[in-house]
């Protein structure tokens, strides 16, 4: 290869492995495997080591990885965050320990950890107080995501035993569960919006998120596993993992101290096949010398430790044949492609399905034909997916699967959305698994919560003809005598079911509108618009324009919102239920002047704050004579300002000459 031709190579493999970390660091959406990361990392290192006068500091060969996005206070870490050097085969960990007993001789144990694919987070503690919560960021800065870490119930925020030191740095992973990742993720399907991957992403994404109410209703987890001081306090890893245990931290406990090599081979020989045990994501296994002052004569290479390794696993990858693609309808009309498979047994489970996600993924990515034999994969996802087609077997006369563009349910035109990669079925009033979907989702937990009344028998009561709207179910005492002569249903379940459905007309307008089943409008965005225009007429007649005036509503769903209340059929579905009885009016809270030091002021609350949640201070102003305001205009008085404001409102604010203010000078006005 040329010199010039090498140049170009290592430009050109370095600006796709940059994007390839944008990618994973800040958007949390890779879009490449680890394994084949690492293979063109290494790709480019081999070239640099052979071209060094093309070797760029900025290189990723070079950097730890990752941005530090803007919505956040950027921190530089105290001790940098290094990463690890990969490797994916035995022989390479039998080569790394050999270069450790040619520095250090013999005498040495290796501490092993599970691998925990989620995000990396810097704690520091004073005076065992958390002050501060930092992400890896490019291992040199980070985002400060301390209140978001706050809401994570396993990092304590106050130690309460332990001789630790007055300042130190405790390093870890946030991580979601599979189970609450499975939950919140059918949450999103069920409110039309996009899934994540996986948990790691999952994580990833909810740490970014600005609202940290909304994080403490994510149940994230973190285990901790490294301990930074000024002055070191103990020997060994081993020994700072069971004090920092001792003091309150959330330590996984399946690390192991091994003696030699062979200890470390057959403890990642176990997890290798036990992974799929435990209820959360690994994807590998770090090793580490044990001893500190080893670790010290060891050193470190520009980007990472030489006393430690991280072994990755290889996602589980099978072969087997494509019988046919299917397609699900949600309660929102978008429709989802399935992979039919033939079983084939995938990381100790028989897999017959796979997901698609969308119809690019058929058409473009994969160019999926009939009959495909394809690789599939169960690495960080729960649910398998298809990652390429075995060309090669490949028959010659199939034909290419191309995307429906009819509703399998009703036969309606499918649509899709500029900017969206979901096609889904408009028919929203006359499609079946529409109709029983909103329904169901009507009478959930989160939503009008109707005990007696569960999805089979919605299912059941649809396809008997008692039921094809939500405003039907509070006719249902109408049918009582029908409903006995069914034989399915008994007098104490009649009874139950009807005694539920009329305890849910007490149910707050928040929930009712959640039940709605609008379109991107979940729990919390419902929550947000009662809040606002206090009832369903007001939020009716409103504007895109005044819908993205209520306190984190996009356009996106301000469209959505005001589209389904064009539709005719909705505003008598409403009329319906408000005949039945149901609230649509937000409750407001009685508030009691504390005093009337903020009387004839207004004010906007923006951003996150550390004492106070916005709600709490929207109660200061308001039992002192204040009042809250939707939107900046040249009337308003004071804008109080949290961190990570919307830079479009600092901005207005700054144009009108409002005076913006901190939590503690709003209740300095007050004193």
């Amino acid at each position: 290869m040329s010199p010039a031709e090498a140049k170009n190579q290592i430009q050109a493999i370095s600006a796709e492995l940059k994007q390839h970390n944008y990618n994973y660091y800040v958007l949390a959406m890779p879009t490449i495997s680890d394994f084949d990361f690492d293979k063109k990392l290494e790709e480019l290192n081999k070239l640099e080591k052979e071209f060094p006068e093309f070797l760029d500091p900025d290189s990723p060969t070079q950097k730890v990885g990752g941005e530090v996005t803007k919505e956040f206070v950027t921190v530089r870490h105290r001790w940098p965050m290094l990463s690890l050097g990969n490797t994916y085969n035995e022989q390479e960990l039998v080569e790394f320990d050999q270069r450790i007993r040619k520095a250090i001789g013999d005498s040495f144990e290796y501490v092993c950890e599970l691998k925990f694919d989620g995000l990396s987070m810097s704690l520091t503690y004073e005076n065992g107080k958390l002050v501060r919560a930092v992400t890896r960021g490019d291992g040199t800065q980070g985002d400060e995501v301390t209140t978001n870490v706050r809401t994570i119930h396993s990092i304590p925020k106050k130690l309460t035993s332990g001789e630790y030191p007055d300042l130190f740095e405790i390093r870890g992973e946030v991580f979601m569960h599979l189970k609450a990742f499975e939950r919140l993720n059918k949450e999103r399907t069920d409110n039309g919006e996009m899934t994540y991957a996986n948990p790691r992403n999952f994580a990833s994404g909810t740490m970014k998120l600005q609202d940290s109410a909304e994080v403490a209703r994510r149940p994230l987890d973190c285990f901790l596993y490294g301990l930074y001081t000024e002055k070191t306090l103990f020997k060994t890893h081993w020994e700072s993992l069971e004090a920092v245990k001792s003091w309150g931290f959330h330590v996984d406990n399946h690390s192991r101290l091994c003696n030699d090599i062979n200890g470390v081979l057959e403890f990642i020989s176990h997890w290798d096949k036990e992974r799929f045990n435990l209820s959360y994501d690994i994807d590998g296994i770090v090793i580490k010398v044990n001893n500190y002052s080893q670790q010290q004569e060891l050193g470190f290479t520009s980007k990472s430790p030489r006393w430690a390794i991280s072994y990755k696993f290889k996602a589980e990858r099978v072969e087997t044949e494509l019988l046919q693609v299917t397609y699900q309808v949600g309660r929102t009309g978008a429709v989802t492609p399935v992979a039919n498979l033939k079983p084939v047994l995938l990381a100790g489970t028989t897999v017959k399905r796979a997901t698609l996600h969308n119809a690019d993924e058929i058409t473009e990515r994969l160019k999926l034909h009939e009959h495909d034999t394809v690789f599939v994969e169960k690495g960080g996802e729960i649910i398998p997916k298809i990652i390429s087609v075995n060309l090669d077997k490949r028959k010659p006369d199939a034909k290419p699967i191309a995307y429906i563009t009819h509703c399998p349910a009703c036969e309606t035109p499918l649509l899709r959305t500029e900017g969206e990669a979901a096609w889904y079925c408009p028919n929203d009033e006359g499609c079946p698994p529409q109709i029983v979907g909103k329904m169901q989702h009507f009478i959930g937990r989160k939503a009008m919560n109707i005990d007696g009344l569960g999805d089979e028998t919605i299912e059941t009561l649809h396809s008997r003809g008692f039921i094809n709207h939500i405003s039907d179910i509070y006719d249902l005492h109408a049918h009582a005598a029908e409903l006995k002569q069914m034989g399915r249903f008994g007098e104490k379940s009649i009874s139950n079911m009807l005694d539920g459905i009329e305890k849910s007309k007490q149910m707050p307008f928040e929930k009712v509108l959640f039940g709605l089943g609008i379109r991107y409008v979940g729990e919390t965005v419902a929550r947000k618009l009662a809040f606002h225009f206090k009832t369903i007429d007001k939020l009716m007649a409103a504007t895109e324009e005044e819908l993205t005036a209520a306190d984190e509503i996009g356009g996106r769903i301000a469209q959505s919102i005001a589209e389904y209340f064009s539709n005719e059929k909705h505003k008598q579905e409403i009329e319906k239920l408000k005949a039945a009885g149901l609230q649509f009016v937000a409750v407001e809270k009685e508030v009691t002047l504390a005093s009337e030091k903020l009387a004839g002021q207004s004010f906007i609350i923006s951003g996150v704050f550390e004492k106070f949640s916005r709600d709490e201070l929207k109660d200061i102003i308001e039992q002192n004579g204040g009042k809250i305001l939707s939107s900046i205009s040249a009337k308003l008085n004071y804008l109080v300002a949290g961190d990570n404001m919307g830079p479009a409102k600092l901005e207005k604010a700054q144009k009108l000459n409002i005076p913006i203010i901190s939590d503690q000078e709003l209740l300095d006005l007050i004193s």
